[in-house]
């Protein structure tokens, strides 16, 4: 009698290209924007911000429209799940799980935070200014220059929460987190199935919508 054939795990695709795209250019952009501040490199500066500016936008429409994994409503939970998760009793799920909905709705708010306080922000000199600076006064513009830079601080320390989960995860919990974002599947668990990938025509919806308001912002309306 012949031996049974040995087991190989089955692997199913979580995240979706439109997803893990958007996590390594803002893995990118981060330290690209500040070298490009800290060398007064302004004018590269403002080009990175908008492109930073237009990402956030599409992440955010292909959080309603995108693959099951990327969509809000896939992976946002309330209080009672998030307790139910660190007690251990949630229900395993792929995608986010409760903590990193969390974590991802956290980088949002910052990231539209910063690079909306830049979009109306001007140096001392009105020589460097956000797109829309123009609807503020000087002195207002000044300020928000001033809240933009304390912001990529507060920034920097989510980021740094963020990298120390990862490795928590990877070390304590034996869960690389790294990994699928790279390649975009892992093995499956008992009775996990995978996302169900939205159609071109979402993508083309959600990154032509954000191009667009892009190129209306970058414009200064």
């Amino acid at each position: 009698m012949s031996a049974a054939p040995p087991f190989q795990a089955r692997r199913i695709a979580i995240w979706d290209l439109p997803t893990r795209a958007f996590h390594w250019l803002v893995v990118l952009l981060v330290p690209a924007m500040w070298w490009t501040a800290e060398e007064e490199m302004m004018d590269l500066h403002i080009l990175l911000g908008q492109t930073m500016f237009g990402l956030v936008l599409f992440r955010i429409f292909w959080g309603l429209i995108g693959s099951s994994t990327a969509r809000f409503a896939g992976f946002v939970r309330g209080p009672r799940a998030i307790l139910s998760y660190l007690r251990g009793d949630g229900k395993a799920r792929i995608g986010h799980n409760p903590i990193g909905a969390l974590s991802v709705v956290a980088l949002l708010t910052l990231l539209s935070i910063q690079v909306g306080l830049g979009l109306f922000a001007s140096d001392e000199d009105g020589l460097y200014q956000g797109p829309l600076s123009h609807h503020v006064s000087l002195e207002a513009s000044e300020t928000l220059a001033e809240r933009h830079e304390t912001m990529f601080d507060v920034l920097l320390i989510f980021i740094g929460l963020h990298v120390a989960a990862i490795l928590f995860y990877l070390v304590i919990k034996r869960d690389n987190l790294v990994g699928p974002m790279v390649s975009g599947s892992r093995e499956a668990g008992e009775g996990e199935a995978p996302m169900a990938a939205a159609p071109l025509w979402r993508f083309l919806i959600a990154a032509g919508a954000a191009l667009a308001l892009t190129l209306a912002i970058a414009t200064g309306l």
